[in-house]
């Protein structure tokens, strides 16, 4: 029986015929956090469909890798938010696919599942244990702020998920891309001395989220593992640049070299 739930998928892989607003002048944002009172935050947005947000077919480009993508409504997309205090995230997650360790540093954020079973991990703090969560269609779980934690859709079948925040920035800080981005000489330190051409070759191998999942997963659904994107590698600038000549080791999937000058 063609379900609700089905219905949703299909829409979020064929797109909505629905249109989102078309994006606004790039200062509303900043009108709209100036407004003396809600009234007129509200004659600001003078379109109806100006509180309207369509996930299925966003109008602002969507975090996305090899696995699916995150459709994100917060001040910048969606500007009705704006002193409202909240925001929200519809996650698409393929078969066998995650969204990697993060954090969100300016929000908690409240998960539901809406199909299938997510299986998500945190870490809130030093010195507090692993929790381990896994979700299925219909229920929920929290991740404070700041804290490091991932989803992933271990199913066969497309998942997705919903995302509530308290706070209409709530920010994203996918954890191995900035954390192989700091000077290489402290991450190859931190890692136990491994070496900077051993950083180096982490450095353009980690893939974009949505990604891949495990192996075992891959495996059990007959999904073969390919090339992922990984665009969003931390940018280089003098203080964290790689030194000048010193080639990358090679891993099973990359080898480079980089000569970028401190």
């Amino acid at each position: 029986m063609f379900s609700f739930t089905s219905a949703l998928l299909l829409a979020s892989a064929c797109g909505s015929a629905l249109a989102s607003p078309a994006p606004l002048p790039t200062d509303i944002v900043g009108k709209l956090r100036d407004a003396p009172t809600a009234v007129d935050r509200i004659n600001l947005l003078p379109d109806d469909s100006q509180f309207i947000f369509d996930f299925f077919n966003p109008a602002a480009k969507a975090a996305a890798g090899k696995g699916g993508k995150i459709v994100t409504a917060n001040a910048a997309t969606f500007p009705a938010v704006v002193g409202n205090g909240g925001a929200m995230a519809v996650g698409f997650l393929d078969a066998c696919s995650m969204n990697t360790p993060h954090t969100h540093p300016r929000a908690t954020e409240i998960q539901f599942s809406v199909n299938g079973t997510i299986r998500t991990g945190m870490i809130t703090e030093n010195g507090a244990r692993f929790i381990m969560t896994e979700i299925p269609a219909g229920s929920m779980t929290i991740f404070p702020m700041g804290s490091v934690h991932f989803q992933i859709n271990e199913g066969c079948e497309p998942a997705m998920f919903v995302a509530g925040f308290n706070s209409e920035d709530p920010g994203v800080l996918q954890i191995a891309q900035r954390f192989l981005g700091l000077s290489p000489d402290i991450v190859a330190a931190t890692l136990g001395d491994i070496g900077v051409e051993e950083v180096m070759g982490l450095d353009a191998i980690i893939p974009d989220s949505i990604a891949l999942g495990t192996d075992e997963c891959l495996k059990r659904c007959g999904i073969t593992r390919t090339s992922q994107p990984t665009l969003q590698r931390q940018p280089r600038v003098s203080g964290n640049a790689f030194p000048t000549g010193v080639t990358a080791s090679a891993w099973p999937t990359h080898s480079a070299t980089y000569t970028t000058k401190h």
